[in-house]
């Protein structure tokens, strides 16, 4: 019995740290990962390290000079050579290593593993990036950092600036920036309830504090811009009202273009610094403002009610095509989100897909969807898109044109916080008169539909 007793008292605090170990690692995975998950990683991969990368195939042989100078030295042969480690930097979320590959060895061959090497060091992930030609990155993560997005204050910050937006976390634990002067025009897919409010949400939230004029486009009666609208320097909220917005945008777009022209011909004495092609090339003091053009539900542009009605829809997707093309020196940009993007939505609308060149897709209803916008990226972000579950708003798989892709996911923000974000900065709403009458009534002194009258007791 006493023997009993001393087993229950030996056994009890080791169950119940156990037990609270547990707890850490499902309540405040960060926290647990600080205090013993990285200590057991990093021991658990510089003790196997070698031997993981011979069993993964990313060995070679040693080079002719090192295996004579061993044998010579040594009296020993030399084990295949792994990718030296050339870093090691512990993160909130996971390890980075840097690798020197090995002679005849690329990205792709460790990209390749990097499934296996999640297993054999008991990681949550292990994602690939090429640091410059020889030098890769293994950025491993030690939990599901989508489950409860927490975006790094520090990064964050560094990765802001003109036009830079740190919209979402990507799985690898680094930050998802939109920056519109690398790709200017993006398209956003996703079903209802699957996040695409909410990425215009953060878009709002970065590009408010900046000196850009913000244009909404949302066709269903202003519902999702209109509580931004004093932050928006001009709103459309139906049709009729977008193909009288959409001209306006057209003309600015050439009176930039006349612009830059009359900057390119000034005298030959001019340094050929100072000649440019686009507006960021002119002098600050004359450099027009930077448009962000933002439309929720594109298909809303598209659908007409009636065949009278196909005149203005036709002219409203070539002004939107022509923005597409040519936008981009004029320090014009597009957002544009809807729930499907295809042939399907009537003339024009492939047109002007091939000229967004950043992808986002989250949740959709179906592949075909998800081909829209991920096919010309690559055939694995078209399956990962088709495996978002419903119960994850806000995840998505983003991707440009060349090929790269990856799996984000928005932090969730209210629209009281934004709305309340763009109210504190409206004073940096630019004063262009050409969009004077399609300012928001949210910026005008509200007017009492019926005189009060006090009550007398």
């Amino acid at each position: 019995m006493s023997e009993l007793a001393s087993l229950l008292e030996l056994g009890s605090p080791l169950v119940v740290g156990g037990a609270g170990l547990a707890v850490a690692r499902a309540k405040t995975p960060r926290l647990y990962w600080s205090v013993v998950g990285l200590p057991v990683t990093a021991g658990r991969i510089a003790h196997s390290y070698a031997r993981v990368m011979e069993a993964c195939g990313l060995t070679v042989e040693p080079s002719l000079w090192r295996t004579m100078a061993s044998t010579a030295v040594a009296r020993r042969e030399l084990r295949p050579v792994p990718p030296r480690v050339r870093g090691v930097v512990p993160t909130a979320t996971g390890l980075r290593l840097r690798l020197r590959l090995a002679r005849g060895q690329e990205t792709a061959d460790v990209a390749e593993v990097a499934e296996r090497l999640r297993h054999a060091w008991e990681v949550h992930g292990v994602h690939v990036a090429e640091v410059r030609p020889g030098m890769v990155e293994l950025r491993l993560t030690a939990f599901d950092v989508l489950r409860s997005v927490r975006m790094p204050k520090r990064a964050s910050a560094k990765a802001a600036g003109l036009l830079r937006v740190p919209v979402a976390l990507r799985e690898d634990g680094t930050v998802f920036v939109r920056d519109f002067r690398v790709i200017p025009h993006e398209l956003s897919l996703g079903a209802n309830q699957s996040g695409k409010s909410m990425l215009l949400r953060n878009l709002l939230w970065g590009l408010a504090p900046q000196p850009v004029a913000l244009v909404g486009i949302d066709c269903k009666w202003g519902v999702e811009l209109a509580p931004f609208g004093s932050r928006l320097s001009a709103l459309a909220i139906d049709p009729q009202e977008a193909s009288e917005l959409l001209p306006i945008l057209i003309q600015m777009m050439e009176d930039r273009y006349e612009l830059i022209r009359e900057r390119q011909g000034i005298a030959r004495s001019t340094p050929d610094e100072e000649i440019t092609s686009d507006i960021w090339g002119l002098p600050e003091d004359i450099r027009p403002v930077p448009v962000v053009l933002l439309i929720d539900e594109i298909a809303e542009v598209f659908l007409t009610a009636s065949a009278k009605d196909d005149k203005r829809r036709d002219q409203m997707v070539t002004d939107l095509i022509r923005l597409a093309q040519l936008g981009r020196a004029a320090g014009m940009y597009m957002e544009i989100a809807g729930q499907r993007f295809g042939s399907d939505l009537g003339k024009g609308a492939t047109a002007l897909r091939a000229q967004l060149t950043g992808r986002v897709c989250h949740r959709v209803n179906d592949e075909a969807s998800a081909k829209m916008a991920l096919a010309d990226v690559a055939a694995a972000a078209v399956y990962a898109a088709t495996q978002i579950a419903p119960e994850r708003p806000g995840t998505a798989v983003v991707g440009d044109t060349s090929g790269h892709w990856s799996r984000v996911r928005t932090p969730a923000r209210s629209l009281e916080e934004v709305a309340a974000m763009c109210r504190a900065h409206a004073h940096m709403t630019p004063d262009l008169p050409e969009l004077a009458r399609f300012r928001p009534a949210a910026l005008l002194a509200p007017v009492p539909l019926v005189k009060p009258v006090p009550v007398t007791p």
